[in-house]
């Protein structure tokens, strides 16, 4: 395999699937193949890319900082296969995106707005949903996502980071006693957040890939902004994305609890499920997207 554009393609579907089996059903190629350049890579590289046994495979702290870097480096060769000019005027048609809830609702309805009191022939249909949408069948334009995208076909801009951060009031801290370590959760009252995409609560992500369930909930939601809420009241210990409690932090509603063993952030995705040609309105939709999204004051107006 001397094309290095594939061979880093097939790294970064790797990547993102998490078995060489997974990575090849996605790309259409033996498994062989991805061993072959995968390993081809890792030669060239000088560095293990993932911890693999017969058992389960893990990408390496190197492989992780270099699949973030080729995703980036992939979309720019992509985009310069794709048409640069944007009509300033007369762009007409309907825009589908798809985002997160909350992040759809706090943070990216004030950029669509101003794109659309700017261009009006522009119809925007946003789709705000926290479960994984078939964004085919939905003839989605635009998506926003949050962690790691399952299809490496998508064309794909990491332009933001967020943290989960573990917080509580301090009328808690007092009542209860704030942890002190990872373990001391399990007696503590927290605040749990269902992923609707397999109906059970989310693990709480810490440093070193460990993770925590909590089992001493005082309540179970599915929405953000619920368990923000519940948090906020003082009814249990939540992990929530720092963009959400920093706020409340600096005003001294919220205490960051277990602060060393914060997880290493997530990106903010923006993508575009089509590749090759797009028409302008997506194009100029999608540009302002990415601009908005990759300034300090998108997650954090406050500073």
């Amino acid at each position: 395999m001397s094309n290095h554009l594939e061979i880093m393609r097939i790294f970064c579907a790797t990547a993102e699937a998490g078995s060489f089996k997974e990575a090849a059903a996605r790309l259409g190629v033996s498994p062989q193949a991805v061993t072959r350049a995968v390993k081809s890579l890792e030669d060239r590289l000088g560095e293990p890319l993932f911890y693999r046994n017969t058992r389960q495979m893990r990408i390496t702290d190197f492989g992780e900082q270099l699949s973030l870097r080729a995703r980036e480096t992939l979309s720019k060769v992509d985009d310069l296969f794709i048409r640069s000019e944007q009509p300033k005027a007369d762009v007409t048609g309907t825009v589908r995106i798809t985002a997160p809830t909350v992040i759809g609702r706090r943070f990216l309805l004030p950029v669509l707005s101003r794109i659309a009191n700017e261009f009006p022939g522009i119809m925007i249909d946003l789709r705000l949903s926290d479960t994984i949408i078939n964004v085919v069948e939905q003839q989605i334009d635009i998506g926003i996502r949050v962690g790691f995208l399952r299809d490496s076909s998508f064309v794909a801009r990491a332009v933001s980071k967020i943290s989960f951060m573990a917080v509580g009031t301090p009328q808690l801290i007092a009542r209860a006693g704030a942890p002190t370590n990872i373990r001391a959760l399990l007696d503590l009252p927290t605040v749990a957040m269902v992923d609707k995409n397999t109906g059970k609560p989310w693990p709480w992500y810490f440093a070193e890939d460990l993770q925590f369930v909590p089992r001493t909930n005082a309540f179970i939601t599915d929405d953000a902004e619920a368990e923000l809420g519940l948090v906020l009241a003082g009814v249990g210990f939540g992990q929530i994305a720092d963009c959400l409690v920093l706020p409340h932090i600096r005003a001294g509603r919220l205490v960051p609890v277990l602060a060393a063993e914060t997880p290493p952030p997530w990106d903010l995705f923006v993508y575009r499920p089509q590749r090759g040609p797009v028409p302008p309105r997506i194009r100029l939709v999608y540009d302002r997207i990415v601009e908005a999204c990759a300034r300090p004051d998108f997650l954090f107006p406050e500073g």
